[in-house]
């Protein structure tokens, strides 16, 4: 379907695609996995058309094959409505329809017109397609969440995430013979990904997606493809997202192994090469007695000297190649985000206490009859739909919105922090020494020092946040949360732009942590991996349960 041919790629003097090779079969649902920044969007890009690469080449066979591309961040520029859209990019109904119409009135004047008939006969197939994709419509749009808004609203007045669920809707429904998704998941609640895991695993054509929700890739791929951020080149893994671990473990190991055989090696053969260097030296032209005059003796051993010496020479040969052409580097170290909190001092056991509490706005109840409290060390996964209220009840619980009844209140020495999904709370103008400095204390040294657990290094603490990517934000939110010494963190959607080595790193602090935490996130290994409690938000009532291995 999709075959890729050395396709290398760099931006000024920095390397991104290097020597990419690749194909993708019928049936084939790649992962594409690898660090932030390491390459895996622009590759997507190139193959869609949407950006060139510097060398290289990539063909689809056939060539007429159906590609769908689902980038990051889609943005729509024509005003339209929802239903203009999907009629023009979806059903296509009202055109078809016309066009077949218009062929039947030129068949019943030239019914002997070969080439007429062809065409029409392709319409019909057409509009047999569009009919089957416009029943299917009302499934999907409630499948992502999308049934219940207006076909008029202008798609200008959608949310971020709304979008991108429209794109993917109409992608699904026009069932390309290729699939190339660029972060999927963003914006998908747990019911939704459910759903578009077992559309993926039924679907027949071929795919390649970018994911960091790694229970989703798990469910879905059967390749990965590593795209190495030393390298720039990809590697192939047969299997799924715990496949690919346990082969890259168990060959991370054999590297680490094969280095140290060849260190020792290298190390054997120039301890080798000094020693017959130094006999040499000692017994050469047979004066290992000053006083021997025999002129026998001194010719044997400056004739075996010759040979003592090029053996050493050989020996220092076999060892250059090793240390050039035939080397074994030593594996290297992802550099990835170091996540470490500050134990907090707690004197209260409750945490947070909520009594009969209502969430919402005026005429618009989302949450009902709360009656929970969290105790001191507890963590908690908040999940539920989109838009049924986790944000509100967040902003409720840091008194940016009121109760509409009820009580919420906070116990003794708790010091909050939130990190929002759009990390508001980052002033835009300041850069991340400066937003580290309102908050944290120390000289400028330990700060950057500090700055840098979360990969700000060098003149990057001096970019500004405005110009900072969504995954810099996040990471600079984080560390100013925990700069502050905050004993309660809520957490709003806190992995949505973090690698899976970063998310990983986080998890495993995350469940470190002695304070409490009350975290909105759809990420099923991040829930499992520092959760005890999941608090599930359905039909305005908050449901409680443990967490168990299984979920």
């Amino acid at each position: 379907m999709l075959s890729i041919n050395q396709i290398y790629k760099s931006y000024g003097l920095t390397t991104v695609l290097k020597d990419v090779t690749f194909t993708i079969n019928r049936g084939e649902r790649w992962g594409l996995v690898g660090l932030n920044g390491s390459g895996k969007s622009t590759l997507l890009r190139i193959l869609a058309g949407e950006e060139k690469a510097d060398r290289g080449s990539f063909h689809f066979s056939p060539h007429t094959l159906q590609v769908g591309y689902l980038p990051q961040g889609f943005r729509f520029t024509d005003e339209v409505s929802m239903q203009e859209f999907l009629d023009t990019n979806v059903s296509r109904l009202d055109v078809l329809t016309g066009q077949l119409s218009n062929l039947a009135q030129q068949l019943v004047s030239q019914p002997m017109d070969s080439d007429l008939q062809k065409r029409y006969d392709a319409t019909l197939l057409e509009l047999s397609k569009a009919s089957l994709k416009t029943d299917r419509l009302p499934v999907t749009l409630a499948a992502l969440s999308l049934d219940t808004l207006s076909p008029e609203i202008p798609i200008s007045h959608l949310s971020g995430g709304q979008k991108t669920r429209l794109m993917l809707a109409s992608l699904l429904l026009n069932n390309p013979d290729l699939l190339l998704l660029d972060e999927p998941t963003n914006h998908l609640d747990i019911e939704m990904l459910t759903w578009l895991e077992n559309w993926i695993t039924s679907f027949q054509g071929g795919i390649l997606l970018v994911s960091h929700d790694r229970a989703f890739l798990n469910h879905t791929v059967n390749r990965i493809l590593e795209l190495d951020e030393h390298s720039h080149e990809v590697r192939f893994y047969n299997g799924n997202y715990d496949d690919y671990l346990g082969q890259k473990t168990q060959e991370r190991e054999q590297q680490i192994q094969a280095f140290k055989d060849q260190q020792d090696q290298i190390r054997r053969l120039q301890h080798s090469a000094r020693e017959i260097r130094a006999r040499n030296r000692y017994h050469k032209g047979g004066k290992t007695d000053p006083k021997n005059t025999d002129g026998f003796a001194i010719g044997f051993f400056a004739n075996r000297g010759k040979e003592v010496d090029q053996k050493a020479k050989n020996i220092e040969k076999r060892v250059e190649r090793m240390l050039n052409e035939d080397k074994i580097d030593k594996p290297a170290r992802s550099w990835q985000m170091h996540v470490a909190f500050d134990q907090p001092q707690i004197r209260s056991r409750e945490v947070l206490v909520m009594e009969g509490l209502r969430v919402g706005y005026p005429g618009l109840t989302l949450i009902d009859q709360v009656n929970l409290t969290l105790l001191y060390g507890q963590h908690i996964a908040l999940i539920g739909a989109n838009g049924s209220g986790k944000t509100s009840l967040i902003k409720t619980i840091c008194g940016q919105i009121a109760p509409l009844s009820g009580t919420c209140r906070l116990g003794s020495s708790i010091q909050p922090g939130l990190m929002s999904q759009e990390q508001n709370e980052l002033d835009l103008e300041l850069n991340a020494l400066q937003s580290l400095q309102k908050v944290g204390t120390g000289n400028e040294t330990e700060l950057r020092r500090f700055l840098s657990l979360y990969l700000f290094n060098g003149d990057e603490v001096f970019v500004p946040v405005a110009n900072m990517s969504y995954g810099e934000r996040a990471r600079l939110a984080l560390a100013c949360l925990i700069a502050a010494g905050c004993n309660f963190l809520m957490l709003d959607e806190p992995i949505n732009h973090l690698d899976i080595p970063s998310r990983t790193n986080f998890e495993t602090a995350l469940a470190q942590f002695d304070g409490s935490v009350l975290a909105v996130v759809h990420d099923r290994y991040f829930i499992e991996g520092f959760a005890h409690q999941i608090w599930d938000l359905r039909e305005k009532r908050i449901w409680v349960r443990e967490v168990s291995t299984q979920e």
